[in-house]
This record gives structure tokens, C-alpha cells and sequence, in this order.
């Protein structure tokens, strides 16, 4: 049996793209929210699932053409896009409750969940004392920036039920990281970024898309700001920055980049604040600085070994 290839350390390549990647994820909740009243977020996420999956299907065809569902990987790409399909149900309702602020930080617990999988299940993805320790110190910061707060659900026109909204953004983080973990387990993990997220649009485009339908909530006002808002979500997220994830997650530690992506809920706030006119506060502030910490602790820690390494050379 052919070994599996080693998943390398984050490098700087790794580090700039995971970057741009938190960025465009931050923001893609402010661009559901901003436009929620011209089409609403669950239709807005089947429509740009749709897209990415009329692309990416032409893109498989023309690589592997008739063969490409009969390597094996047709039953684990049905499982991880009905996670997939999950994940971003809680999300698009989620957004309906809740804060894009809030959404942004609960939705990406995503690592912690697929941190602990991966843990368990790959000797290569185990943590190290100091790793479990970052990984300690950022939940406490999300813990502390956004439960351990007044409640302003009342005084936000955005968030008539923050309680109800955070609930679905945490089930959305369980589900995506287990979509990371079901990736990493099966043939998934070695076949094209574009084919594993076929899968995961074709499931998430048709499913979504019926339960916004079944539930009354298709229609749609094509306004400039609604259709530069779904291009957006179609193009550089749904296709772009979802193929780059995969082609990180086949050449590096899975749990690595997982823990570097909780910059996202601090890019996530910054756009809520500053667009929508969300409310920050001092817990907040404190909640981020231990983030930044535990990333600090997680993603230094091979470059603090490596260091050791050669000062014992």
C-alpha cells in the first residue's frame, strides 16, 4: 500500500492565502445581511451554490470526463455535501435571528471541532500541550466576547432572537468541522480540489434552493446592490476561496489551518461594526486579544521547536 504524502507545517505561502481567505470569509456574512431584504439569505446561498456547481461540473467533465464519480468517491462526496448543505442552512437562517457579527465568531468554531476530530483520528494531526493550550485560551476569547456580554438582542433591529441565531451558528460550526474531519478520512482527501467541492455545491445548490422555495422565501428584488452581492458570494467565495481551502487542506496539517481561520471571526466583527453598525463592546476587546493569543500559541509553536532544533544543532 502507497503511503499517503505528509502534510507539511504552515509556511508563508500557507499563512498569505489562509490570510486573504479569512478576509473574504469575514466579510461574506455582511454581504449576506446587507442585502436580506431583496432576497433572502437561504436563497442567496442556494443561488450561489448553483453557480459554483455549474463551474465546477464543466471543470471536472473536462478533466476526467465519463470516469470522474467511479474512483470511489461519489458516496463520501454525498456525506460531506449534506454536511456542507447543513452548515450553511443554520448559517443562512442563523442570519436571520442574529448579528453577521455574531454568526462570523460562532461559525467559526469550526476548528476547535475539527481540531479535536482530526486529533483522534490522524497520529499526524495530534496537538501538542502548547497547541491545546491555544486552542483553550481562543475559545475562552469567543466566550468571553460574545456570551459573556449584556444581552442587546432588544436594542439591535438586526437580532430579534440572538440567543436562537448564535445556536444555529454554533450547529453550523460542529457541521463544518466535521465536513473538514469526513474530508481528511476518506477519498476525498486526495482527489481534486474541484470535484470535492462539486459535491458539496451540488448537494448544498438543490437543497437549499428547495427549502427556500418550500418555505416561501425565493422571491427575489434585483437590485444593483442584491446582484453585486450574490457575484460576489458566487465567484470569489463559493468558487474562489473555497478551492484555495482545498488546496490547502491536501498539502498541509488540517488542524493548523483550521486554528489560523479563527482570524476570521476578528475580520467578521471589524466589517460588522464598521458597515453595519453592529455594537462592540469591551468584552469584545478582551475576547479578541485571547484569540489573537491562542493563534499566536497554536501557529508559533512549530516555529518555536524549530528554533530548539537548531540551537541544539
Amino acid at each position: 500500500m502507497i503511503a499517503p504524502p505528509r502534510r507539511l507545517p504552515l509556511d508563508a505561502l500557507a499563512t498569505s492565502v489562509m490570510l486573504a481567505l479569512c478576509v473574504c470569509w469575514g466579510f461574506q456574512q455582511i454581504a449576506i445581511k446587507l442585502v436580506a431584504s431583496d432576497i433572502a439569505p437561504i436563497m442567496q446561498i442556494g443561488l450561489r451554490s448553483a453557480f459554483a456547481a455549474v463551474v465546477l461540473a464543466v471543470v471536472v467533465a473536462r478533466s476526467e470526463g465519463l470516469r470522474a464519480f467511479s474512483d470511489g468517491t461519489a458516496v463520501p462526496g454525498l456525506i460531506v455535501g449534506l454536511l456542507f448543505a447543513g452548515e450553511f442552512l443554520f448559517v443562512a437562517q442563523g442570519l436571520v435571528y442574529t448579528t453577521a457579527s455574531h454568526m462570523s465568531v460562532f461559525l467559526y468554531t469550526a476548528p476547535i471541532f475539527a481540531a479535536l476530530g482530526l486529533h483522534w483520528l490522524l497520529p499526524e494531526e495530534r496537538m501538542k500541550p502548547l497547541q491545546w493550550l491555544g486552542v483553550a485560551v481562543a475559545f475562552c476569547g469567543i466566550v468571553i466576547a460574545f456570551l459573556g456580554k449584556p444581552d442587546q438582542a432588544g436594542d439591535h433591529a438586526g437580532a430579534p432572537n440572538m440567543l436562537l441565531g448564535d445556536a444555529m451558528g454554533l450547529a453550523a460550526g460542529l457541521l463544518w468541522g466535521a465536513t473538514t474531519v469526513a474530508i481528511r478520512k476518506t477519498s476525498l482527501s486526495e482527489a481534486a480540489p474541484a470535484k470535492t467541492l462539486l459535491y458539496q455545491m451540488a448537494v448544498a445548490s438543490i437543497g437549499l434552493l428547495v427549502f427556500a422555495v418550500a418555505t416561501g422565501h425565493h422571491g427575489i428584488r434585483y437590485t444593483p446592490a442584491a446582484i453585486a452581492s450574490v457575484a460576489f458570494q458566487s465567484v470569489v467565495v463559493a468558487l474562489s476561496s473555497y478551492l484555495a481551502w482545498f488546496w490547502l487542506l491536501r498539502r498541509y496539517l488540517a488542524s493548523r489551518l483550521s486554528i489560523l481561520s479563527f482570524m476570521t471571526p476578528l475580520f467578521g466583527v471589524t466589517f460588522g461594526v464598521l458597515i453595519l453598525d453592529e455594537p462592540l463592546d469591551s468584552g469584545f476587546v478582551i475576547g479578541a486579544v485571547l484569540v489573537l493569543a491562542g493563534i499566536t500559541l497554536v501557529s508559533g509553536a512549530e516555529m518555536v521547536r524549530e528554533w530548539l532544533r537548531k540551537r541544539r544543532g
